[in-house]
């Protein structure tokens, strides 16, 4: 793996601190972050229901390749999915990462709290043509708030419903109009330090894509760029179901004239019929395992399994799990969660 040096990801955009009670004020961000900062990644749930295994794999190998490698960990909740939050998930998710043994630095950012930033940088898109006011169904407002998932099909917006005026400024009407991002570059490569080198045909397959809906909030895509860029964060861990949202976010961290952080996009977690974990597969949230008896240590030995750390399932601490850590020891191919290893977690 390459030197862990980061980028340097300026924060721009105005920080403003969170009313809510789940996160106290943190100090503003600086106007430029100093070149010898420590890398920064972020663990980023969001609070629509509880956390399942494959969750848990990625929060925690993304915690411990930064504990080894000296970098800063943010916590980020983003609960702009409208419909989907569920009340009292955001604190149950905050307890279960406590207990699973992941810790990180400075205060919990929550997106609903304060949407200006989101606001400064769709005005600055307005104001370079980046965007264009669109019509959007609900199905398609409340597709665009979330991650995009493996399987999930989307049309590619054609090119010919685009105004005759795309291009030039607009006004920003955050609560009335729908806007799209402007897809010009006919590809865009994504150099992954776990994946590898990926390029994507955005103007095929996704076309001009959603930046900002008539709800008044912004898309996903825009903002997780957004927060991205006002925490300092430098390096994204995340499933590589996201590898395609990595080339949108490239083209909107341009935009924004801001560096791409490094990513890292590690293989999924699959169910026995070769499909992304998910709630076909049974129950498999890490509460359920918990509160049939499962112990950290119990998790903490499937996740080293998983990572290669040990041949066969044992439980272990996290400081254990932390001290034989290696991203190199970890399987580049989709990872299978087996009845064997539901039997023992329920046992």
């Amino acid at each position: 793996m390459p030197p862990d040096t980061g980028a340097s990801c300026r924060p721009v955009l105005p920080y403003h601190p969170t009313k809510q009670a789940l996160c106290q004020s943190p100090p503003p961000m600086p106007k430029n972050q100093p070149a010898s900062s420590k890398p920064v990644t972020r663990l980023a749930p969001s609070p629509t229901g509880a956390l399942h295994l494959g969750n848990a794999r990625t929060f925690i190998v993304n915690w411990a390749m930064a504990r080894t490698r000296g970098w800063q960990v943010r916590l980020r909740m983003e609960d702009l999915d409208g419909p989907r939050i569920k009340a009292g998930s955001a604190e149950r998710t905050i307890e279960l990462l406590s207990w699973m043994g992941l810790d990180w630095d400075g205060d919990t950012i929550v997106q609903s709290s304060d949407l200006s930033p989101y606001h400064e940088a769709m005005k600055g898109l307005c104001a370079a043509g980046d965007v264009f006011p669109c019509n959007l169904s609900r199905g398609e407002i409340q597709a665009a708030s979330s991650a995009p998932q493996e399987g999930a099909s989307e049309k590619a917006y054609p090119r010919s419903l685009r105004p005759t005026n795309a291009g030039e400024p607009v006004e920003f009407v955050e609560e009335t109009h729908n806007y799209r991002f402007l897809v010009e570059e006919s590809s865009t490569t994504i150099e992954d330090l776990v994946a590898g080198s990926r390029t994507f045909r955005l103007p095929r397959e996704t076309g001009d894509f959603v930046a900002w809906t008539r709800r008044g909030t912004p898309a996903y895509q825009l903002s997780v760029v957004v927060d991205d860029i006002r925490q300092g964060v430098t390096d994204v861990v995340r499933g590589d179901d996201l590898l395609e949202s990595a080339a949108r976010q490239t083209l909107l961290y341009k935009a924004l004239d801001r560096p791409s952080p490094r990513w890292w996009h590690l293989p999924l977690v699959l169910g026995p019929d070769g499909h992304r974990l998910a709630k076909r597969h049974g129950d498999t949230r890490v509460d359920t395992y918990r509160a049939q008896g499962m112990t950290a240590g119990k998790l903490i030995g499937l996740m080293a399994t998983w990572c290669g750390l040990r041949p066969s399932l044992e439980e272990m601490t996290m400081e254990q799990f932390l001290d034989d850590f290696n991203l190199d020891l970890m399987s580049r191919e989709p990872i299978t969660f087996t009845e064997q290893e539901h039997a023992w977690l329920a046992s």
